[in-house]
């Protein structure tokens, strides 16, 4: 797998920060203007982490997340939304992104994201048995993205019998439950996972974001891509 990132933002200080900071970690960066730039440039090469702007003129990243999904292309899309999008990370998730990070951010924040990305894809691929919480938190995360609920629910069970005071299974459990229309279950695990860590910066944010929507989306109007229900 080729350490590369492709960055879409139409903003040029944007698209210069984060090439900076993640070519200062070692990884090969390209940049794209523009939602059209970028999908052309997936299309000349194999690129396997994106780093894409929701809000962008002409095809946003909304637009973008479904023509990747259409055309099939394999690649794995870090949404970036501004302070109170509208757009929720959950929708964006339904969609495929694989995670999502919302401004003001530090560049460090950056480059953790993307490591978390590059590593979910090797433990995802990896045929050693999974032993530690951070492969189950992984796992879990990818299963997520895949809509299979039942196997994040499972690794995330794993991660917390090997340590029940960390807030992360929790804080994804609630995204599971969003994205399962069970806004009252998730709302409980944001806030049991803060009560694990206050200052848990994830379930603050979903909290607050899943607090706005209620007040301008009308979740049962939203297709999540779960007919469904899992268990």
């Amino acid at each position: 797998m080729k350490n590369k990132v492709l960055v879409v933002d139409d903003e040029k200080n944007i698209r210069l920060t984060l090439k900076k900071a993640l070519s200062n970690a070692d990884y090969e960066v390209e940049t794209a203007v523009n939602g059209e730039d970028g999908l052309a440039k997936l299309k000349e090469e194999e690129i396997p982490v994106v780093l894409l702007d929701m809000k962008m003129p002409g095809m946003d990243g909304i637009q973008f997340l479904k023509e990747v999904t259409n055309k099939e292309i394999d690649t794995k899309v870090i949404m970036i939304t501004g302070y109170g999008s509208v757009e929720t990370a959950v929708e964006t998730l339904k969609l495929g992104a694989v995670d999502y990070l919302r401004k003001p951010f530090k560049p460090e924040e950056i480059i953790n994201i993307v490591q978390d990305v590059f590593e979910r894809y090797k433990v995802e691929n990896s045929e050693k048995e999974v032993e530690s919480f951070e492969e189950y938190i992984m796992l879990a995360k990818n299963a997520i993205n895949k809509r299979d609920f039942s196997k994040a629910k499972e690794m995330l069970q794993q991660a917390t019998s090997l340590d029940s005071e960390k807030p992360e299974p929790f804080n994804l459990l609630g995204i599971i439950y969003e994205m399962q229309h069970k806004q009252g279950e998730a709302m409980k695990m944001y806030r049991a996972a803060l009560a694990l860590e206050p200052g848990y910066k994830p379930a603050n944010e979903n909290i607050e974001r899943a607090g706005e929507s209620m007040g301008s989306i009308d979740l049962d109007d939203v297709n999540f891509g779960d007919d469904e229900e899992e268990e």
